[in-house]
């Protein structure tokens, strides 16, 4: 055997197995976007709008090296329709962020995580109505399950305090504009690779969140050496190593299987703000909780296409979603 082909059939194994496996990458991911609402907790000194901009910019600061050592061609590709599109993406994620991390000021991490993770049933209803997609009988069931047990949640928190209640609003709201900003991404990624896009999308958002706090007069510098620490964790737990396992893991695992552990940010961000926060989940937590949660898996399962598996004449199969 020659060394052309020692090195072909190389390449080829590793296209085949993994370096490491994708599953132990995914459950890393998972427990590292579980702490973004316990980082968030932990900075309650700073306002949600400059905890918000500290995490886009010290992302985008980190990321602009390697966006622009490989990826700087792509911006000449770029049309105006889509830098438009590009910016009310940014704006959109940017006030994700803000009703999100303000919704941490009021209600619990548990109620706050499960209800912004209903974002798939809002990006769902969103290609219904401007796209035509259509609804499953299993679809509208798993998102009435999800609305039963957010109201569950909503109600057991409105028991505890009127400005828990609130926060479950800000944590829907939160909801939306993901949806916003997921809606848009799927237009931008079919030009554009998802570095790229994360890149030009973040940086735009850092912008508006540097406008938002400027318009309200929130204070930039003064914070103690531990609040600074955990905007840098927040732009590289969650942010970076979470969603890059992600990715990486899509190479090797479906998109629904992704989709599926994801779901499990609630539980993690839970049993994490018990251990480190002291949070003691609710009875209508754990029950609004766990049905949430069941619907998302039914969603998830009801709306994601079965893989086609093809043969090939060299004996390798492939699986495309």
């Amino acid at each position: 055997m020659c060394l052309h082909e020692t090195v072909y059939i190389k390449r080829r194994m590793n296209l085949r197995f993994p370096p490491f496996n994708p599953y132990i990458a995914v459950i890393i991911g998972v427990i590292a976007i579980s702490t973004s609402a316990i980082l968030v907790k932990l900075a309650g000194d700073a306002p949600a709008g400059i905890i918000a901009f500290y995490r886009m910019f010290f992302a985008v600061v980190l990321m602009s090296p390697f966006v622009f050592f490989k990826y700087k061609h792509e911006f000449k590709t770029i049309h105006k329709r889509d830098w438009l599109l590009a910016t009310i993406s940014g704006i959109f994620l940017a006030f994700h962020f803000i009703l999100w991390f303000e919704s941490l000021n009021y209600t619990t991490v548990a109620s706050s995580v499960v209800l912004v993770s209903l974002q798939p049933v809002f990006a769902f209803i969103g290609t219904y109505l401007f796209f035509g997609e259509r609804f499953s009988v299993a679809a509208i069931i798993s998102m009435f399950i999800t609305i039963v047990g957010s109201i569950i949640i909503g109600w057991g928190d409105f028991q505890i305090s009127g400005l828990a209640l609130l926060g479950d609003m800000l944590a829907l709201l939160g909801a939306v504009t993901a949806t916003g900003y997921f809606l848009l991404g799927q237009k931008l990624r079919r030009s554009l690779t998802l570095t790229t896009y994360t890149f030009i999308v973040y940086g735009i958002s850092s912008v508006v969140l540097l406008l938002y706090n400027v318009i309200l007069g929130s204070d930039f510098i003064s914070y103690s050496i531990d609040i600074w620490g955990l905007f840098l964790a927040l732009a590289i737990v969650p942010t970076f190593l979470g969603h890059s396992l992600f990715n990486w893991a899509l190479k090797w695992l479906s998109t629904a299987t992704i989709s599926m552990a994801i779901v499990f940010e609630p539980i993690g961000a839970s049993i994490l703000a018990y251990l480190i926060l002291g949070e003691v989940i609710t009875y209508t937590q754990w029950l609004g909780g766990t049905i949430v949660i069941f619907g998302l898996f039914l969603f998830i399962m009801s709306t994601t296409r079965k893989p086609k598996v093809t043969i090939s004449k060299s004996s390798n199969f492939s699986e495309h979603e």
